[in-house]
Formats: structure tokens, sequence, C-alpha cells
């Protein structure tokens, strides 16, 4: 799992590049679409599945619930099929421009407006959408409608927390993990380390370009933390030039400044390596560190992001997938009960105590150091002997902000990564960067509606 799983996006010069290759994908399966069968004996319903599960312990992960059906059904069956992250979207546009999209989608939760205005995804039957409201938080709820319609079952749910090397804050004689801002802050200069030549050896507070997750995922969570949002909440404009968004602005600025934060070193590479006190980023790094850190995970905790003031509310930023059906699918009953099937209905936890139950959905995604939005469920497969650095993102399903999804949002993201990295590399001001995401975000998102 790495970063560009969680958090690519898709530019229009990379939609044009792609867009042969998704066709010719589209093409190798043929002309005609594939046989769908009736649900006579015999000739089983095959529904499609299209996910970013293409290899790995993802595409294990996925198989083997769908590999459980197909052994249990013998009406409909489900056939898996999977692109790389970074060519999901435009897969999902081409093919069902061809005609041949898939019946069940896996979408990354920030193109639904896209995809619904495009006509690809279908709203959920009510007896479906009581059931997702009734099982999970309100941000992977949120997360999964546009326009207070929900399209799908919440899937991976990721929320952002504040990871620090205990070692680097105990040398600095720093005792427990910030809890405010001006801690944050303190704590950053106090553990940051430069040579006599002024090279960076240990950023205080990682800020890194390398990634979306990187800049504006962290971005936005302490936007969120100072309550703040990125768009309005009709979404036709942005809302991030506020005394919440200036706020960030200015502390990241400072950091950056004052030699705290060292934006062009990978801090994927330089925390595991002790050369980062203090990032924010999502829960499904804590898999990624334990692997590659070894014995000196133990020096990685992860502590509720910090808020501006000590009697703030908690607030941070959750982003999701989902589990979503093809307007075009001719057997959308039978898609929806296979994610009722593979996303609510509970099923034994051998590794939690006797009785304990959960959703396939969740213990695939707790197997692959993920969670879902069913706070319940993570609560049991978390119980026993798991990482206690999962419990600050799990703390977090109850008063996380979903990302925005509004049409337009993968192009407003992109718009804000691009000017974030200007004002942390010096290219433009606290001011200047504020109002040019402000001039250019509004154009964009009103260019597309």
């Amino acid at each position: 799992m790495t970063p560009s799983h969680r958090t690519g996006g898709l530019s229009r010069r990379h939609f044009a590049l792609v867009l042969p290759s998704a066709l010719l994908v589209s093409g190798a399966s043929g002309c005609a679409a594939p046989h769908q069968g009736t649900g006579r004996p015999g000739d089983p319903i095959v529904l499609t599945l299209l996910s970013h599960y293409a290899s790995g312990t993802l595409k294990e992960a996925l198989q083997r619930p769908v590999d459980e059906w197909n052994a249990t059904h013998d009406r409909v069956k489900v056939r898996t099929k999977a692109v790389e992250f970074t060519d999901l979207l435009t897969t999902f546009m081409v093919r069902q421009a061809a005609g041949q999209g898939a019946d069940i989608l896996h979408p990354y939760c920030l193109w639904n407006g896209q995809l619904v205005q495009a006509g690809v995804l279908r709203p959920a039957p009510s007896e479906h959408t009581e059931e997702i409201r009734r099982g999970y938080g309100g941000a992977a709820v949120g997360a999964s409608s546009v326009g207070g319609k929900i399209y799908g079952y919440p899937t991976e749910v990721q929320t952002y927390a504040l990871y620090y090397n205990k070692r680097l804050l105990r040398e600095a004689g720093i005792a427990r993990p910030p809890r405010t801002w001006r801690e944050l802050e303190d704590a950053a200069y106090r553990t940051a380390r430069r040579d006599g030549y002024g090279n960076t050896l240990v950023q205080g507070f990682g800020l890194s370009t390398y990634d979306d997750s990187t800049t504006v995922g962290q971005t936005l969570a302490l936007l969120n933390a100072a309550g703040g949002t990125f768009v309005s909440a009709d979404g036709r404009s942005t809302a991030i030039d506020s005394p919440a968004g200036r706020a960030v602005f200015d502390l990241e600025h400072r950091l950056v400044v004052k030699g705290a934060s060292a934006p062009g070193v990978n801090v994927y590479k330089a925390f595991q390596s002790g050369q980062v006190a203090m990032v924010v980023s999502a829960g499904w790094w804590t898999g990624s560190l334990k692997t590659e850190m070894g014995k000196d995970y133990r020096d990685v905790g992860v502590a509720p992001l910090p808020v501006p003031e000590a009697d703030d509310r908690r607030a941070t930023l959750s982003t999701g997938f989902m589990l979503g059906v093809n307007t075009a699918s001719e057997h959308p009953r039978e898609a929806w009960e296979f994610l009722r099937w593979l996303n609510t209905e509970k099923v034994s936890v051998k590794s939690a105590k006797k009785g304990a139950t959960a959703t396939r959905m969740s213990s695939l995604q707790v197997s692959v150091g993920s969670l879902t939005g069913r706070a319940e469920d993570m609560r049991t497969l978390l119980s026993e002997g798991s990482d206690p650095n999962l419990r600050p993102f799990l703390d977090a399903l109850a008063y996380a902000v979903p990302e925005p999804n509004v049409v337009g949002a993968q192009q407003a993201k992109s718009l804000l990564r691009k000017n974030i990295e200007a004002l942390w590399t010096g290219q433009q001001s606290v001011d200047e960067s504020l109002r040019t995401i402000r001039r250019q975000v509004d154009e964009e998102v009103s260019r597309s509606w």
C-alpha cells in the first residue's frame, strides 16, 4: 500500500495520456459485452466488480470473500477486475462511455460528485440507505453521499492523526506529544536539527511536497482542527480563505521559515530513518511503518491531531472509498444484495473473543492495516493484541470531517496542492496563496456545475 494508492489524482493531461490505454484495456475483452447469464439453473448472473485492488495483499483480501460468495451462491456470481489506482477514475469514465461499465464500482469518494454528475453511480435503494446510516459513522456516510443522497457502502476509511518519534521528543526534553498548536510549534523547534552547513538533519515537523497526503491531506486535517473547511456548504466555492485557513497557512509558513520543516524531504523515508520528529498522516501508514522499521517501530507513537487551543473541539480529516452500483448495470438488485452481504452481514472473528463478530469488509480492511467506518466492528477487531497506534485513528471516526467530494473536487484538490507547495517553497506569501486558491478553485468549481 503505497501513498499513491491512497491519494493520487488525475490531471487533465493525465486523463488524455491514459485514455488510449484505458480503451485498450476495455477493448481487450472483446467488442461484445461479456455474457452475464439469466440467473436460471446452470446460467448464473455474472456481476463484474471493478476496483484498484490490483495486486498483492489488497487483491488477495478482496478475492477471499468474493470466492466465498461464489462458492455459496448458485444464481449470482461475482467476477473481480482491477486497474492501478492512478487509472481508476479514467477507466470508470471510458468504460462507461463505451457501454462496458462494471456492475459494481469501487471509487475514491473524492470522485463521487463527478461520477454522479456523469450518470455513472446509482443512488442506493431506501432499504440499503437505512442500513448504511445505521451502521456507519457520519464521516463515512457523508463521504458516500452527494447532495444528501447515499450512493454506496463505505469501505476503507482513513482518518488523520499525529505520528511522532518518542526518542526524538524524549531527547529534546518533551514528555508527551503536543495537544495544542503552541505545543506543536515548540516541540518542532526543539527537535529540529541542522548541520554546520545548514543542511536538515531532523525536521521538527514534517512538511513534504511528496504527494497529496503530505500536502493537501495534512493541510486539510489542520484546517478541520481549526474549525475550517475547504469548500462551502453548497460546494460551489472555496472556504479556505478564512481565519482558520489563514491560521493553518501561517503555522506552516512559520515552521518552514524558522527551519523546523523542510518540504523538499520525502517524509515517508525520513520519518522511518529518525529524521522527522512529528508528522500528520493517515492510519494506513502504521502497517507500512511496522513492516519497514522493524524493532525501531517501538519509537513510533500516534496521538490525536493537536487543536489550536486546549479547549477546542477535536476535528480532523477523513478520506475513503465506497462500493456502489453502476446506473448501467442490468442487475442492480443482485449487485446491491451482494454489497449488503459483503458489508453488513456479521461473521465470526477468530482472532477476537468467543462470539465476537464483524462484517466481511471490516475484517478485510483490518487484514490489510486499514479501517472501515463501522466503529463497533473496529473495536471488536482491534480489541486484543492489536497495535495501540491504531486507537487514535479509530477514535477519530467519531469526529472526523469527510473530504469534500463536490463536482470538480479532484481538480480543486490539485489546485490546492499546487498553491500549498508554492507557499512552502517561498514562491507565494500566505496572502497570495489564499487569494490564488480562492480565485482558481472558485473558477474551477463554478465551471463544473
